[in-house]
């Protein structure tokens, strides 16, 4: 098991750990750390492992180990591996990070935008998107879009709350999305309600206040099927 640090403080870009294992495939598992793993459509944190001796570890990504809080550090091609039981300093990529903080904040404002059924959904660097059970859309691109930087600008608070399993169980209409299950099944399920605005499970990591994604429009609408709708956005140059 890894302490998550990133799951109560998403702004922390270090911490200090140490290394519990190395995997079969040369992951490095540390006792905790700041690295956010693959997953919700989230792609892994990249960055760096000090060691004691000033050696770095270039890091990859991140993805999720074994247990249900594993979280595996994949070293860049030709890197060394520090032994077990190193003290290291894990430090991601902050910048990275932050954009794709933005953009998943963001995406929950589109769901709310656009409240309907979630089928699939997609976070990258500068860029995301949401698909939608949807035979038409109710909105024109760039209708979205104004909408998208109104909730932006008003500077809605983003936090955490957490409800039981089964709490959760018994609010079906909280999870919205239909093909990714919320991160359940541990007795708790983090929420990431943005003031009155939304409301949803999510495992990822989001800005503290709308107001940080900055100026947004929808890149492209397009028909994914009969009844898959997919938005595009991307950050406003």
């Amino acid at each position: 098991m890894t302490e998550l640090v990133f799951r109560d403080d998403a702004y922390a870009q270090s911490c200090e750990a140490t290394v519990t294992a190395i995997n079969d495939r040369g992951g490095v598992v540390l006792d905790r750390t700041v690295f956010y793993p693959t997953g919700g459509g989230q792609p892994g944190d990249t960055g760096r492992l000090r060691l004691a001796s000033g050696d770095t570890i270039e890091i990859a990504t991140a993805v999720k180990g074994d247990g249900p809080d594993e979280v595996v550090h994949v070293p860049a091609e030709g890197q060394s591996l520090p032994d077990v039981g190193s003290a290291v300093t894990a430090e991601i990529d902050w910048d990275r990070r932050h954009r794709l903080m933005r953009i998943h904040t963001c995406l929950h404002l589109l769901s709310a935008v656009l409240p309907y059924p979630v089928t699939g959904g997609q976070v990258s660097d500068g860029k995301g998107r949401l698909d939608f059970d949807l035979p038409e859309m109710p909105m024109e691109k760039d209708a979205i879009t104004a909408r998208l930087n109104e909730l932006v600008a008003e500077g809605h608070d983003v936090t955490p709350n957490w409800i039981t399993d089964e709490e959760l169980a018994a609010q079906p209409d909280l999870v919205k999305t239909m093909s990714v299950k919320p991160p359940s099944g541990h007795g708790k399920v983090r929420l990431i309600r943005i003031a009155d605005r939304d409301l949803q499970p999510c495992g990822g990591t989001h800005v503290r206040n709308t107001s940080e994604i900055g100026p947004v429009e929808v890149r492209k609408i397009e028909k994914k099927g009969r009844q898959n709708r997919r938005v595009s956005i991307q950050f406003r140059e």
